[in-house]
């Protein structure tokens, strides 16, 4: 096998290596990054675009939750909920990891029997109107901070009114 000069030969080897690759990579994050000099952004240049960091005119809107609900479609709000569907259940009194959603639409919040809520719906909202689910459906943990439902969200608009008209047709 090896003897012991040779053994602390390759430690040292491997050690050196080791210790040059972390100062290497040090040098190289302050070589290579960019100053902050006061910038928030902390980006190394600005890009002039041409546009004011202010908006000059006003922000264009989508349409209305009340528009977008006229013109749902319940059989893509059906496809969405495939996403809601490991964690809730559309029969009265079956609960999953989350309460049924039967009837939920209009429904008190935290209502459901037999189910833990976390208290943090109570907070924002006394009845699951489609304003609150769709608040709720965009972004659930800052719409009602503390609530323990772990889903991120949906982010398109269309989809939580689909959503929402489906429910709606649930027990309703």
């Amino acid at each position: 096998m090896f003897d012991t000069m040779t053994l602390t030969k390759i430690t040292a080897a491997a050690c050196g290596a080791l210790l040059v690759l972390v100062l290497g990579s040090w040098v190289g994050k302050k070589i290579y990054t960019p100053g902050h000099h006061g910038d928030d952004h902390h980006q190394a240049y600005k890009i002039d675009t041409g546009a004011s960091e202010e908006a000059t005119g006003a922000v264009e809107e989508g349409p209305s939750l009340a528009e977008l609900l006229a013109s749902a479609d319940i059989g893509k709000g059906e496809r969405v909920f495939k996403k809601c569907q490991a964690c809730h259940a559309l029969d009265d009194g079956v609960n999953g990891t989350g309460p049924h959603l039967y009837a939920v639409v209009d429904r008190a919040v935290s209502s459901v029997d037999g189910f833990g809520y976390s208290g943090a719906l109570v907070k924002v909202a006394d009845v699951w109107s489609a304003e609150n689910l769709d608040g709720f459906l965009k972004k659930p943990k800052a719409y009602a901070p503390g609530t323990k439902m772990g889903f991120a969200g949906l982010s398109k608009p269309a989809d939580r009114a689909n959503l929402i008209a489906y429910l709606a047709t649930i027990g309703g």
